[in-house]
């Protein structure tokens, strides 16, 4: 399988789960109820968000869908370039394009963006599946980006301190 093709279905996949489980809390938990999950941990909550995250921009949904378009594009033109050569790295930003894309397909059809997961341990926002790649997506690629990346780059001879290498 070329690697160009696994980034796009892991983006593809991680898209349909996070439109999936949003249409199901659409169809089957009442907007601003909710319902036991993971008991002491987390309850499934219908909210519709027109912000992001903790409902910041609320009355700019089109700005933020703008955003989510761009950073969805640069994140494909990323893939395409193969700016990173780390297939981990290319996995990592698959994930985020996954998290960008779902909340812009909301933001699009619907207006808003339709969260689920409330944490019941502690008072957190309410998120979704494409928040999750977003956070988790982003911050992995950040600690590959200062931890491996100049390292796999000395291994190759390509060290960007070293003019030479």
């Amino acid at each position: 399988m070329r690697k160009g093709l696994l980034y796009a279905v892991i983006a593809v996949a991680l898209v349909i789960l996070d439109q999936v489980v949003k249409v199901l809390v659409r169809t089957y938990i009442p907007l601003g109820t909710s319902v036991g999950f993971l008991p002491g941990i987390m309850d499934l909550t219908y909210v519709q968000n027109t912000g992001a995250a903790f409902s910041l921009f609320r009355e700019h949904t089109w700005l933020l869908a703008l955003i989510s378009a761009v950073a969805s594009v640069v994140l494909v033109v990323l893939l395409i370039r193969r700016v990173f050569s780390s297939t981990a790295a290319n996995v990592l930003l698959s994930v985020v394009l996954s998290g960008a894309v779902g909340n812009l397909i909301d933001r699009l059809f619907l207006g808003y963006v339709t969260d689920m997961f409330k944490t019941t341990f502690m008072n957190f926002a309410v998120f979704n599946v494409a928040d999750i790649c977003l956070v988790c997506g982003i911050i992995a690629l950040c600690v590959y980006v200062v931890f491996f990346e100049s390292r796999e780059k000395k291994e190759d001879g390509h060290d960007a301190a070293d003019p030479e290498g």
